[in-house]
């Protein structure tokens, strides 16, 4: 198994994605976090909280955590990859047995989420601290449960390139699962709270567990003011981990299960 885990580490480190993923990470997590906190948000349009209220921490917080579609779209990427490109195949042909592939591929994809969801929060947790410093702005939250958000919104990213890889192990089709993907995440999840009754899934949604860790109410709020529908309770935050933890055990388990069943050509 270890071997197995080691070709699969080599293989990634062998594309770009590792190198791409990275980058994005420090651009989404420093460069947008720092341009945040350096314009404010209470000169956002519309104005949110400022930086130096719990509402404003967690409301930039949160909206971090809506950059998800990123890694999900890398996992669907990674797995579909391989029944585009056939390198599965080839695998499968000096190690037969799927079961053992598969989870070594599922461990070098989690590894990858990790170091995405670390590099992402620390450099927001970087940029957010020196610019409130230059700014002369004292944080409307402790510095260590900033850090704790933080750290909490790294691990969800590890869950939703799980996902992605699921999904990619579901649909096969690399431009499919990407479509379906971002548009879930970038897109659906967000209308749905503009639909009275149906607003009430949000909170089980992958979104809505995100959003309850940071207890990120404000986006909710605002959609349920402005279309008239009942406000959006989410989840406890522990209740949301839990939640999240589930679907990276379900991802994992289509991106394992379903390729064993299927014929890769």
């Amino acid at each position: 198994m270890k071997n197995l885990v080691t070709a699969e580490f080599r293989r990634l480190l062998a594309t770009r994605l590792p190198g791409g993923l990275l980058l994005a990470a420090v651009l989404i997590g420093g460069g947008l976090m720092g341009a945040m906190a350096l314009v404010g948000p209470e000169n956002f349009d519309p104005p949110m909280p400022g930086l130096d209220t719990e509402a404003g921490i967690r409301a930039i917080l949160g909206l971090l955590g809506y950059t998800a579609f990123v890694p999900a779209a890398v996992g669907a990427l990674a797995v579909t990859s391989e029944y585009r490109h056939r390198t599965a195949a080839v695998t499968f042909l000096f190690a037969p047995r799927r079961g053992r592939v598969l989870a070594a591929k599922l461990a070098v994809y989690g590894a990858a989420g990790l170091a995405y969801g670390l590099v992402l929060a620390g450099t927001a947790a970087a940029a957010l601290f020196s610019v409130a410093a230059v700014r002369g702005i004292t944080l409307g939250l402790p510095a260590a449960t900033v850090i704790t958000l933080l750290a909490r919104i790294g691990l969800a990213m590890l869950v939703y390139l799980l996902i992605g890889a699921g999904v990619g192990a579901l649909l096969r089709n690399q431009v499919t699962a990407l479509l379906v993907v971002i548009g879930y995440l970038y897109m659906s999840e967000p209308l749905l709270m503009m639909i009275p009754g149906v607003n009430a899934l949000y909170p089980v949604l992958p979104g809505g567990a995100t959003a309850s860790l940071t207890d990120f109410t404000y986006l909710a709020d605002a959609i349920s003011q402005q279309v008239g529908s009942s406000a959006v309770h989410l989840l406890p935050p522990a209740a949301g981990a839990l939640l999240l933890t589930g679907y990276a055990l379900v991802a994992a388990l289509l991106a394992v299960v379903l390729p064993l069943r299927r014929d890769i050509t």
